[in-house]
């Protein structure tokens, strides 16, 4: 018996030890990007940005093939974690633009299907920001093949997300059709007024892309989930304009509330 309990220490802390190589490895791929931030990337050449942009491609890549021992949320965690480091760092994006986002959600999700927000924030980033609604796509459906309607709790908003996607951006109606149908069937096993209202929107935007598939209460209804998610004003004011473009109004309550008119014809 103390051999065996001997000999299972001993597969624990190997395990461990890799696990921890992992990490410092991961860290000392990660130091000389630290290092950079800490000067301001106003001072940094075009040359200079773009090598770093090289260099996190890389880093990403490796992360991606690299085995997770069994820390996979840790992984997903740090590389979001990066994320936010790098579509926060404003004046840098202004020149080289937001093209390793996908690349950070490939990581993220690959780790972790299960991080609701992730995917929230994989479609504003990657289709809004990086003008890759098919790698939005792509990536949202490798997903949701791990994904039921009760897990995560209120998955069915990662269906709303790809629908209005496929919707507005890529055009595919048949596929946003299908999105929507599948919101409405996720949120309807949920009993509370959320997850209720939520059936009651996509089933509504379901049923206007099978009389129209050019409807613009469907892309009204699409483009008010990316107003009432936004989180930045550029994201804000593209949402507004194309509501208003397509006949729609919107106009602020009172009480502080965004409400949205849709036009008196489809």
């Amino acid at each position: 018996m103390l051999a065996s309990y001997r000999q299972n220490l001993k597969e624990f802390l190997g395990a461990l030890i890799v696990a921890l190589f992992c990490i410092v490895a991961i860290g000392a791929l990660q130091l000389p990007q630290v290092n950079q931030l800490r000067n301001s990337s106003s001072s940094i050449s075009l040359t200079g940005l773009n090598k770093e942009v090289t260099s996190e491609k890389l880093r990403l890549d490796i992360l991606h093939k690299l085995p997770s021992f069994g820390f996979t949320n840790l992984v997903a965690d740090w590389t979001f974690l990066n994320f936010l480091q790098y579509f926060g760092d404003d004046s840098s994006r202004a020149k080289t633009g937001y093209t390793l986002s996908p690349e950070y959600f490939e990581v993220i999700l690959d780790r972790d299907p299960y991080f609701l927000n992730a995917y929230l924030l994989l479609s504003a980033s990657t289709t809004l920001y990086a003008g890759r609604p098919d790698r939005t796509i792509a990536i949202m459906e490798k997903g949701l093949k791990h994904l039921s309607p009760k897990i995560p709790s209120k998955s069915y908003y990662i269906w709303r997300w790809k629908g209005a996607d496929e919707l507005l951006f890529l055009g595919n109606f048949k596929a946003a059709k299908q999105s929507f149908e599948t919101a409405a069937q996720w949120a309807s096993t949920y009993s509370d007024a959320e997850g209720q209202n939520v059936a009651r929107i996509s089933h509504r935007t379901a049923q206007f892309l099978t009389k129209n598939s050019a409807s613009k209460s469907a892309q009204i209804d699409a483009w008010s989930q990316v107003l009432n998610n936004a989180f930045d004003d550029r994201t804000r004011q593209l949402a507004i304009n194309r509501i208003q473009a397509l006949g729609g109004k919107v106009f602020v309550t009172p009480e502080g509330e965004l409400k949205i008119l849709p036009p008196q014809k489809d």
